[in-house]
This record gives structure tokens, sequence and C-alpha cells, in this order.
């Protein structure tokens, strides 16, 4: 038996949904003991993972006020994406052992799948999922680096190249590129041969991104995104803007564009109360684009839900996973992570993503 089943552990709960995430942190997380896992109560087709890293995700927070297009039940485990050890495998588990260092694939088991195994989220010492939901970590990964991988950049992937069809030579301008999506669209957007335009709020942080890769970095809380924009691309515009931001920099960000260009609506972090929260659905705060400037620079506007799309569509993923696996065994790409904290400490590290603190990943050991 693997030690980590020696000894008790704990797992986070979030008993209730808030009305936004800060009141779900303040007033439903709870922190509780945690016995080992039973193996006799478990499938063969089970595994146990002995969690090492849990990534503290934007998902993790709008999910728990229930503004995530996903709605959990509570009382749940939060915990999109985590990686560790396997503690015990069922008998018809054939492709990992006990010690084998894994990652839990978000979309099959965890509170953002669909199947009977919402309550594995990562926040806790140990994780029942099924054996077809672990992958063996690639490359020289570490934990913290293998739980910040596929949700990054499968959504890095699907948006810049699935949706935005993104070639050598263009040049991209990606908002809000100091987060984790977005400092994964950087590696991608350079990894398929594009320059890369980084706007962020923080030149500490946009400091660091110009160490990931970025060509350029624009502070967009100074006003001038447009003129800063136009003179790196000799007044023309680029070819692809990744928005994973939303708001009244959406709109800028439209007037940085060439005639032609890819608009991709990744998400609305500046913006998260566009639904109700509580889980009421409704989206009375949406954000909207004007359709003026859409028409005359002939724009292709397009949604990139990640998950939504792999659901209507299971094929996308295969491509994605082989083009992140080979990245990541050449050497070529290493999710960034910031910040750390014990499992003890799970209400500062989601109250320090809400509050944007991380540059790229931030996880949890618990």
């Amino acid at each position: 038996m693997h030690p980590s089943m020696n000894s008790p552990g704990s797992r986070a709960l979030i008993t209730a949904l808030g009305e936004t995430p800060l009141e779900a942190i303040e007033q439903h997380l709870t922190l509780e003991p945690m016995a080992p896992p039973d193996p006799t109560q478990l499938t063969p087709q089970d595994v146990i993972v002995a969690v090492r890293s849990a990534a503290v995700g934007w998902v993790d927070l709008i999910m728990s006020s229930g503004q995530y297009q996903h709605l959990p039940k509570p009382p749940y485990t939060p915990g999109l994406e985590y990686a560790g050890e396997i503690a015990w495998a069922g008998s018809e588990v054939k492709h990992v052992r006990e010690g084998a260092r894994v990652l839990v694939d978000g979309f099959v088991a965890g509170p953002r799948s669909l199947g009977n195994y919402q309550s594995a989220g990562g926040f806790a010492t140990w994780a029942v999922v099924p054996g077809f939901a672990v992958k063996p970590i690639p490359g020289a990964l570490s934990f913290d680096q293998a739980a910040s991988l596929l949700g990054s950049y499968e959504t890095a992937i699907h948006c810049l190249v699935t949706r935005g069809r993104l070639k050598a030579g263009e040049t991209v301008l990606i908002l809000g590129a100091s987060g984790a999506t977005g400092l994964a669209a950087v590696h991608v957007a350079k990894l398929m041969g594009a320059k890369v335009i980084a706007a962020g709020r923080s030149d500490e942080k946009l400091a660091v991104v110009k160490s990931q890769g970025a060509d350029h970095v624009i502070n967009s809380s100074a006003g001038a995104l447009r003129e800063a924009v136009k003179a790196l691309t000799g007044g023309q515009g680029v070819d692809v803007v990744y928005d994973g931001v939303g708001g009244e920099l959406s709109i800028e960000a439209l007037k940085c564009v060439r005639f032609g260009a890819r608009f991709l609506i990744v998400g609305w972090a500046s913006t998260p109360f566009v639904a109700k929260g509580k889980g009421q659905r409704g989206a009375p705060n949406a954000n909207q684009l004007p359709t003026n400037l859409i028409m005359m620079k002939g724009l292709d506007v397009l949604g990139c839900p990640t998950v939504i799309s792999a659901v209507n569509d299971p094929t996308l993923r295969a491509p994605r996973h082989e083009r992140i696996w080979r990245w990541v065994e050449s050497g070529e790409l290493k999710p960034f992570v910031s910040n750390v904290y014990p499992l003890s400490e799970v209400k500062e590290a989601m109250r320090a993503k809400w509050r944007g603190d991380f540059i790229g990943g931030g996880v949890l050991h618990p």
C-alpha cells in the first residue's frame, strides 16, 4: 500500500454556492478530515490518486458561485486540475501502477466532469477516479507543472489553432497575458511561429511574460493600447486577438486589428458577474461588442468554449493532447507556476487567485 494511505488526510468542501466567489470562500468553504479511501469499496477500473499538487484556477472560483456554465452540486471538493501518485490501482487498470506519477484529466473526473466522478476534486489528500482519467506525466514536468497543463494549454490550442487558424508569421495580441491561459497562449503562439504582443496591467508581471517568450509587452492600464499596437505593427494592426479579459478592453482591442482579423472570445475575467450568483443562471450583465467596428473591419468574431466544444465533438481532444505531449517531451513547453500554498491555506490561495496575484499558475499542496 502507498505510504500516504497509512494516515488520515483532509479535503476542502464548498458546502453551498455563494452570491460571489469571495462570499463562497469566506462563508461556504471548509477544510475537513478525510479518511483514506477503502479499496474494497472501489471498482476494478478505479484508481486512488495521492494528490501532490492541485491548480487553483479561475474556474474553481466562479464555479463556487454557480457563475460557470457547468453547475456543481454542493457539497463538493473543488480542484479541476491536479497531479500526484497512484496509491492504488484496480485489477483492470493496466497503463499505470502504484507509485506512477500521473495527472488527472479534469474533463473526465472532478467538479467540471459530467460522469459519476464529479466529487473527485483535487483540493484533497486523495481522489478516487476511473483509470482512464489518469495519464502518466509527460517529459520532466514537476507535479506543479503537470497540474497546470491540460486546462490552460488545451484552451490556448483550441482558441488559437482550431478556432483562430493562427499561422506562422502572423501577429497575435494576447489580452490578460500574465494569467494561466494567457501565458499558455503566449507559449503556444510562439511555438506556432507567431509574433506575440502581450498585454497586461502590471509591469512586474509583464516582465515575466517577456522572459517567457513574448516579443513585445504593453501595459494595458495606461489606456493607449491602440497606439502601442499600431506602432508595433507599422500601423497595420494584428491578425488575431486572444481575449480572455472582456469589458472595455475588448472594445479597445477591436481597434487594434487589421481588416479581416480574427477576434477570439476566450472569457471575460474583468467582468466576472455576467451571470447571477448562487447558480441562478441567466446573463444580465453580458459583455457587448460594437457591431459597427466588427462590420467595417470585416472581422471574424469567434466564440471559443474549449470544454463545450469537446463535449459536442470529442474528436477535438486527441490532436490537442498529441501536440501538448510532443511539445512537453521535446522540452519546448514548460508551464510556469508562480505561487504555491499548503492545502491548509486554501482560502488564501483562492483569494490570491481572485486578486490576480499569480503569474501563470498557482497550486495547492495537500
